[in-house]
């Protein structure tokens, strides 16, 4: 009977699973039509405006057969500056929302976020180090590293805090949440204030150098860097197909997790090691920016639902749009010069986030 009742419990599911489908599906296609769109406007805008009807002309779908001053000026901008800048916005947006939802789906906690717990900033600081270190004897001798060393020194200080952090969290085999959110704090206080200590010894071009890591922005985004971004992306997104599954089942607990054939344990590591990667060249890219990982799964579970095999590109999709959006508001709001985004994605994560303890808190007390 109980084996019955089972049968008809997973085929409610899969029929319930296969009604959200659809709707869930559109959700995504209306994602990338809308990150279509922010990409087309962010061509057109900025302290040198393009109209729309140059566009296609600038972008090479079609010569104009006289030699145009105003068309050459149009190519330089659209293609030196403006798709490098906009295809590493939407990497690194999508790598950071990604970012988010696997660590909230793997500490089951909607708390959980790379720069709330320490990693952005792990990363952050060691790669401050490796650009005041790099004028020292020991950087010399790590000269043919002359481009791979920022995301190399990032990648690695998010990946030691991680480890760091799962350590702290972790006790016979179980891991405590909120000892892992308050050493997260504890790091990034810590990581905070080596980053001060470099700033303090730093001459003046280490100290812009270090301040660009600290406020966030896409300003040196090349051609160069995005083929650093794009492979981490890739992979990362065929991962995340790969551990959607296991993520699910996780939100039951870790033992459910378990007898459901989940290897807990692996999935942990799988998960640390692409959360590591992807927080530490999203920031080796433009620094620390905040709050993307917390606000777009947020946002995404309320339209789409739970599951992570949609959720997950569906978090890369808003994320990507978020941070294009918020890129192009920083280069024209105060055009010719440029706010950092660092200082947006705050200014409009952290209500959000402060609107999410509140309701949380209302729901606790209930």
């Amino acid at each position: 009977m109980s084996v019955l009742a089972e049968r008809r419990t997973r085929a409610n599911q899969r029929r319930a699973g296969m009604s959200l489908r659809p709707a869930a599906t559109l959700a995504l296609l209306c994602l990338l039509a809308a990150l279509a769109a922010s990409a087309l406007v962010a061509l057109t805008v900025g302290a040198a405006g393009i109209p729309m009807a140059r566009l296609p002309a600038a972008l090479g779908l079609w010569a104009d057969g006289a030699a145009n001053p105003l068309l050459a000026r149009d190519q330089l901008v659209v293609w030196s500056i403006r798709i490098p800048r906009i295809a590493a916005a939407a990497m690194v947006g999508g790598l950071l929302a990604v970012s988010g939802t696997i660590m909230q789906g793997l500490f089951r906690n909607p708390l959980a976020d790379p720069a709330l717990v320490g990693v952005s900033s792990g990363g952050a600081f060691a790669a401050a180090a490796a650009i005041v270190f790099t004028d020292s004897q020991f950087g010399e001798s790590l000269r043919f590293l002359q481009h791979q060393l920022l995301p190399i020194a990032a990648f690695a200080g998010s990946l030691v805090t991680t480890i760091v952090l799962y350590g702290i969290a972790s006790r016979g085999g179980r891991t405590s949440i909120a000892i892992f959110l308050l050493a997260g704090l504890a790091i990034a206080a810590i990581a905070n204030a080596g980053i001060g200590l470099l700033v303090f010894v730093a001459d003046d071009r280490q100290l812009r150098d270090i301040t660009f890591w600290m406020l966030g922005s896409l300003s040196g985004a090349t051609w160069t860097k995005l083929t650093a971004l794009a492979p981490v992306l890739a992979v990362a997104l065929i991962a995340c197909l790969w551990i959607a599954r296991g993520l699910d089942v996780l939100v039951l607990g870790e033992a459910e997790a378990f007898h459901s054939g989940v290897d807990v344990e692996r999935l942990k590591r799988i998960s640390i090691v692409l959360v590591s990667a992807m927080t530490g060249v999203a920031v080796s890219v433009c620094g620390v920016v905040g709050f993307v990982g917390i606000v777009v799964p947020h946002l995404l579970r309320l339209v789409i639902g739970p599951g992570h095999r949609l959720l997950l590109p569906a978090s890369a999709s808003l994320g990507a749009i978020l941070l294009v959006g918020a890129d192009t508001v920083a280069r024209t709001i105060v055009a010719p010069a440029e706010m950092p985004i660092g200082i947006l994605t705050a200014a409009i994560g952290a209500p959000f986030f402060l609107a999410m303890l509140l309701r949380q808190r209302s729901l606790v007390s209930l």
